[in-house]
């Protein structure tokens, strides 16, 4: 065993110490992406990327929106209910104007409405963001609960961005996920 263990620590010196020439390679142009599109030397840099025309921010005076939220969702083979806690957040993004929340109303899967989160108009200055809570254990509103959020403001702004956000925990599994609002016509 010796005479091997021996042999193995005579060859990892010898070759440690060799002195092979390392083959070098110029850095790749990372500026025009992988080396195979850029072209011959001296054919320049390719054409820029065009993005899409983006359109642009909505402005509004208000708007009625509608924001799905779920109160659980099924899982498992029989569809067992998932509870989930939802904060419905409002955001007022526009740098230099104000807005004012006048309804948060909360409705069930049926339709119906399940309470009025407000008591009076909110004003949110710019930047400014409130939030509404439903709790895990509020399942009154079902799979297919919403929100109806109307909001507005004296002078055009940029739209807020009103979003849910849906969060659960159950022996060390969690979910989560966000629900986009829609704007509707009345």
């Amino acid at each position: 065993m010796k005479p091997l263990v021996v042999l193995c620590v005579g060859l990892l010196a010898i070759s440690c110490g060799r002195d092979e020439p390392v083959a070098h390679r110029p850095p790749a142009d990372q500026r025009h992406g992988p080396a195979s599109t850029v072209g011959p030397p001296g054919a320049g840099p390719p054409a820029p990327l065009r993005l899409p025309e983006q359109p642009a921010p909505l402005r509004s005076t208000g708007q009625t929106l509608y924001v799905p939220v779920y109160s659980h969702v099924y899982w498992g083979e029989k569809p067992t209910p998932f509870n989930l806690a939802c904060t419905l957040s409002i955001r007022n993004i526009d740098l230099q104007g104000s807005m004012t929340i006048t309804a948060v109303d909360y409705y069930d899967t049926a339709g119906t409405l399940v309470g009025h989160y407000l008591d009076g108009e909110v004003p949110l200055a710019p930047l400014e963001t409130t939030e509404y809570y439903v709790t895990e254990r509020d399942v009154s509103g079902g799979s297919g609960a919403n929100f109806i959020v109307r909001w507005r403001s004296s002078e055009p702004v940029n739209a807020p961005v009103v979003e849910a956000v849906m969060i659960g925990i159950y022996s060390g599994q969690g979910i989560s996920f966000v629900s986009p609002a829609r704007e509707i016509v009345e």
